[in-house]
């Protein structure tokens, strides 16, 4: 026998009159205002506890089975967030998300009655399963499942515009969803950098002794790697771009032969790649490496390394998640702007207490996407269509956004991140 899909309003509140999850809370004797925690994922001291309204809320609504369903605590977080968003009557008071001891958010009702929100009427049909008689929720869901809203195309029997995707509204006392409110788009479009099956752009510089002699912007289906002769591995993953030979910029012999020596010893190459998230590195020869994020113009060098690439194994050097949490926070104006170049030292120690300069190889690698968005924040969002930019990824149309949307497509995008580790990539 079929059971019937709750409503988030009703369920909601009997969970808050419960009080059976830490930190899910009325605030006021007159329960209009309450409290959800809202830790982010990637901080150190989050647990599963403090999830578990999301994940009570993908249970009841039958989005997960516990021990048939695999766990998937971002997709739960969203589809609560999302559900709350939609309903009129009720509004986003005061966001705490941030909070670096209580990370919380507190909703209230804005309008009278709100407790006495009526179940629908259910009846079973002569199967013995459940139904819900001509509600709207179920015009709506017929509805979006017989029309194709992606912005390429619209269905034979109805007209899309692609310029401005069609937006469901409700009324204070409906249950219909809303499609993408107050932002006009369909879908978000920064999730391309999360697509296994787009590519990066990657723009690759080299410095012999501080001097430049390299530099390529290139796409890598399934990743680079940096090679010091053209007879590297080619059964090696990862496309090979070949370092070139220090004689013919370097006048200094002796250098130049130790800037030799160094390119011999990379032998399979160091290897860089995308996996969900993260930038994932690893040498394949016997020079050891070191990598640090720093600004595009040095790297930072009054500092230790950031770590080692690994050789018998892959190793993360940059995180897509903190990276677009730190540009929210920079939009916000709470902090600098994140950095994202990745700076490698090849063959000696990392330039801690001597200039960049007096290393003989350092390689420098921008993901051209990075720079884009860092760009877009810079200044405040493409305004209009004619303002457009490329995000540098394969297969990506160009880009424009208000700055309130591209805020809301980086606040759903860290969502879609919450709860990915370094384990994971």
């Amino acid at each position: 026998m079929g059971t019937q899909k709750p409503r988030i309003l009703p369920w909601l509140i009997s969970q808050l009159d419960r009080g059976e999850w830490e930190g899910v809370a009325w605030l006021d004797e007159s329960r209009t205002r309450f409290r959800i925690p809202w830790k982010h994922g990637l901080r150190q001291d989050a647990q599963q506890e403090d999830f578990g309204i999301f994940q009570a809320w993908a249970e009841a609504s039958g989005a997960y089975t516990p021990g048939k369903d695999k766990p998937d605590l971002p997709t739960w977080k969203r589809n609560f967030r999302s559900a709350l968003n939609r309903k009129e009557v009720l509004r986003l008071a005061e966001d705490h998300s941030k909070d670096s001891h209580d990370p919380h958010k507190i909703y209230e009702f804005v309008s009278s009655g709100v407790r006495d929100i009526p179940e629908p009427d259910i009846s079973q049909d002569n199967n013995g399963r459940h139904s819900t008689s001509d509600t709207q929720e179920d015009i709506v869901e017929k509805l979006l499942s017989d029309i194709d809203l992606s912005p390429e195309r619209g269905p034979s029997n109805l007209t899309v515009s692609s310029e401005k995707p069609p937006q469901l509204l409700m009324s204070p006392d409906s249950d219909i969803p809303a499609l993408c409110p107050n932002s006009g788009l369909s879908e978000n479009p920064l999730k391309q950098l999360l697509a296994n099956e787009e590519d990066w752009e990657f723009e690759v510089t080299a410095f012999y002794r501080g001097c430049q002699v390299f530099q390529q912007t290139i796409f890598c289906p399934g990743g680079l790697r940096l090679v010091g002769s053209e007879a590297g591995d080619r059964m090696l993953p990862g496309q090979p771009i070949q370092l070139p030979d220090p004689a013919a910029s370097l006048t200094d012999q002796s250098v130049t032969g130790y800037v030799q020596r160094v390119l011999s010893c990379l032998g399979g190459g160091l290897a860089l790649w995308r996996a969900g998230q993260w930038l994932c590195a690893q040498r394949l020869g016997h020079c050891h490496v070191y990598w640090a994020v720093g600004e595009e113009l040095l790297p930072s060098c009054g500092h230790k390394p950031d770590g080692e690439v690994p050789k018998d194994r892959e190793g993360g050097v940059f995180n897509l998640g903190p990276f677009i949490a730190d540009l929210i926070a920079f939009i916000e104006g709470s902090r600098r702007s994140p950095l994202y170049t990745l700076w490698f030292c090849v063959g000696q120690a990392w330039p801690q207490d001597q200039p960049w300069i007096k290393r003989l190889l350092m390689v420098k690698v921008v993901p051209m996407c990075l720079r884009v968005l860092v760009d877009i924040a810079r200044q405040g969002g493409a305004s209009s269509l004619e303002n457009t930019v490329d995000l540098h990824i394969s297969n990506s149309q160009p880009l424009s956004l208000t700055s309130d949307q591209y805020m809301a497509c980086l606040q759903d995008l860290v969502e879609d991140m919450d709860f990915q580790v370094a384990g994971e990539a």
